[in-house]
């Protein structure tokens, strides 16, 4: 327990059992990850059409190749992102949900990293069918850079600067 300026102890963080906080992370991380799995799962839609428009058959090879490493990133997102809901549901009642957090939250994780990869394949092909300009890579590397600030960046230095010892 942490003092207060009169000398008095003051609690931190919360008085719950193990169950109690895994109950609780679960509950975060389901609302979590179903913002993800939305974006996931409209980006992954859309991209599975791009293949039945007439364009498709005139792009260069390599964009071809971009596209298909695109919609195979698009699918492991995608399954790592709801791997967390069928986990839940195939060890629920089981009593292993602390363990069962931790597994989704890695689970969920790896989403992430893989729809980073996603939209940024996508982002490199847009652009190169879009522009045909050599400042395509500056572009996509630039919102890379800023989807690593906000997703990854901002947490981290948060977590670092806001948690207590």
């Amino acid at each position: 327990m942490a003092e207060t300026r009169d000398g008095g102890e003051r609690r931190r963080g919360r008085n719950e059992t193990e169950e109690e906080r895994a109950d609780r992370m679960w509950v975060e991380l389901i609302q979590e990850v179903r913002v993800a799995q939305t974006g996931v799962q409209i980006l992954f839609g859309f991209l599975l059409t791009v293949v039945f428009q007439p364009k498709y058959a005139h792009l260069s090879h390599v964009d071809q190749v971009i596209y298909i490493v695109t919609v195979c990133l698009g699918a492991c997102a995608t399954g790592a992102l709801i791997g967390p809901v069928s986990l839940h549901r195939l060890v629920a009642g089981r009593r292993v949900k602390p363990q069962a957090v931790r597994m989704a939250s890695r689970l969920t994780f790896v989403g992430l990293v893989l729809l980073l990869a996603t939209m940024t394949a996508s982002l490199l092909l847009i652009l190169r069918v879009a522009t045909h300009d050599g400042y395509v890579p500056y572009l996509v590397t630039a919102v890379v850079a800023w989807y690593l600030v906000c997703w990854y960046g901002i947490p981290l230095w948060t977590r670092r600067r806001h948690t207590s010892r």
